[in-house]
């Protein structure tokens, strides 16, 4: 049955009978900040499971041009409000953009941000194509990440967290470290992969991330209100269960907009002025996990 193989790749525990991290300097979070760096094809292909974006007749000038505005705007405003922060940031990156937007590739290079893989274009997911096809294209991207910023995707963001029975192993393959589209813990957790080699799987955020969130028509100030909530329950609770980790997703088109900008900025305010902070990126924390989830494993 499948979803006894699931079992077989990602343990299941439980906060009394899973690992203790401990992040460095004793830190009892790990904050990773993830903008969204997207790009939208202006007639992407079709698919059956959904629209790309909320109107079925494409093109839609609208959708698109909002979301540009990401590109043109957005990712500008976030980065000088990034700079004013001691965090580091980890890029989730439809790789594609460096090629439309070579400026973009400029200040992640520039900013010396991490990139972790969000597919090619936010238009065509994984799951629709051949082993060969898919791995193609983390080859593809690989080649274009490294073109422009002498870096390779360190993880993955499936696009539009999309996935194939394979992606898993193929990014492992590839040489990523971590998987981010799990949300089902507040640790990292270990994924077996055809290959053995490790891949780990660090949380990443639905419910307050500011996609679903100021889409789904709740405003600025709910976000800023969840976000804090989110992190001080972390904080507090790594104080007996040892660290965790807290996720700020974010998209240039939503948060980069001169209305909601000043709510990241409170919620930065909010996580810096905590003690016990690990500011870090994706591939940061997957490597601070894995000698804890190697002992764990091992100890099984």
């Amino acid at each position: 049955m499948a979803e006894w193989r699931t079992r077989e790749r990602i343990p299941f525990w439980t906060p009394a009978t899973r690992p203790r991290m401990d992040w460095p300097g004793g830190a009892r979070v790990a904050v990773w900040v993830v903008p969204n760096l997207e790009y939208y094809e202006y007639a992407p292909p079709r698919y059956d499971f959904r629209d790309q974006f909320s109107r079925i007749r494409h093109p839609d000038t609208m959708q698109w041009g909002y979301r540009d505005y990401g590109n043109r705007v957005g990712v500008w405003r976030l980065a000088e409000a990034f700079a004013e922060y001691p965090i580091r940031v980890t890029a989730s990156t439809n790789l594609a953009i460096f090629e439309h937007c070579p400026e973009i590739a400029a200040l992640v290079r520039e900013r010396q941000w991490e990139v972790m893989s969000h597919g090619l274009y936010n238009t065509r997911y994984l799951g629709r194509s051949t082993e060969e096809e898919e791995r193609a294209g983390f080859a593809l991207e690989a080649e274009i990440c490294a073109r422009h910023t002498g870096t390779t995707p360190a993880g993955l963001l499936g696009p539009c967290v999309t996935n194939s029975p394979w992606t898993m192993d193929l990014i492992a393959e590839a040489g990523m470290r971590y998987h981010a589209d799990w949300v089902h813990d507040d640790i990292p957790v270990p994924i077996a992969t055809r290959s053995g080699r490790r891949l780990v799987s660090v949380p990443y955020n639905y419910d307050i991330n500011d996609g679903p969130a100021l889409e789904g028509h709740f405003d600025a100030a709910y976000l800023v209100e969840g976000c804090i909530a989110q992190f001080d329950r972390l904080h507090a609770e790594a104080a007996e269960e040892g660290s965790k980790v807290f996720c700020l997703a974010l998209h240039t088109y939503l948060m980069g907009q001169p209305h909601t900008i000043g709510a990241l900025r409170r919620i930065l305010d909010h996580v810096c002025a905590a003690d016990g902070v690990w500011f870090a990126t994706g591939g940061e924390i997957a490597d601070a996990a894995m000698p804890v989830l190697d002992a764990w494993e091992r100890a099984r």
